[in-house]
């Protein structure tokens, strides 16, 4: 029994229909695209889900709204805008992608990075960890202590926290301080070696932001403006996101 083959367009208008085309660059026409495929071939999430940029691409534009608001493949991206260097029309996929986890209700997004977006909001470190600012404190300079005394070579190195002043703001994946706190210390070193003025923050040292990555763009932003007033409010000049 052959297939019932699909039906496009109809009386609804297409939402992703007109994203796709604000995505083009000026000038810009997907009739020019020719699927080439470049943006799949570099893609770390293709295969996944039996779905790529080309083919999500293309569906949006084919104005096929539900599969693009339903398949999971939007939460394997990485955000790593590969596609869009790629791209001989430079179509900005990964924002479309972004768009389409925006449609999903938020209690339904993955648990996983739903949980750690509210858990930053919850604490001022801005840490998906829930790690408080006063417990960053007590583990860099515990840290700090141990290795000054273990490495004389590095006795006057530092690990400032809110050092006002300081040229560089900078941040640290929440984890590390929990879980592979030795892990901070080889950065330590290269900015001591080079003689870096620099300096975390109390409030929003955390540097990843999971908010990012659900589309929620006022937790985003709530996150980023935390790490940012503070930076401001230290006089740092610029802020080094090892992120």
């Amino acid at each position: 029994m052959a297939e019932e083959a699909i039906k496009l367009g109809g009386k609804k208008k297409s939402i992703f229909m007109d994203k796709v085309k604000e995505l083009l660059p000026a000038g810009g026409n997907l009739n020019l695209c020719l699927t080439c495929g470049a943006c799949s071939s570099g893609c770390p999430a293709t295969g996944l889900e039996g779905m790529d940029p080309r083919k999500f691409l293309r569906m949006a534009a084919l104005g096929m709204d539900e599969e693009i608001m339903s398949t999971p493949w939007v939460w394997m991206c990485t955000m790593c805008q590969r596609c869009i260097y790629v791209c001989p029309m430079k179509i900005d996929i990964p924002q479309l992608v972004y768009n389409a986890r925006a449609s999903w209700p938020r209690e339904t997004r993955p648990k996983g990075i739903l949980g750690s977006c509210d858990m930053a909001l919850r604490n001022e470190s801005r840490s998906a960890m829930g790690t408080s600012p006063e417990d960053f404190g007590f583990v860099v300079n515990d840290v700090l202590e141990e290795y000054r005394e273990a490495q004389p070579e590095f006795a006057e190195m530092e690990a400032p926290i809110d050092k006002e002043g300081a040229e560089f703001f900078l941040n640290q994946n929440s984890r590390e301080p929990v879980t592979e706190p030795d892990e901070m210390v080889p950065l330590w070193k290269i900015l001591h070696l080079a003689g870096v003025n620099w300096t975390y923050g109390s409030k929003g040292w955390g540097g990843e932001n999971y908010c990012m990555f659900l589309a929620d763009n006022n937790a985003w932003e709530t996150l980023a403006r935390t790490t940012i007033n503070q930076a401001d409010a230290l006089g740092c000049k610029t802020y080094l996101n090892t992120e």
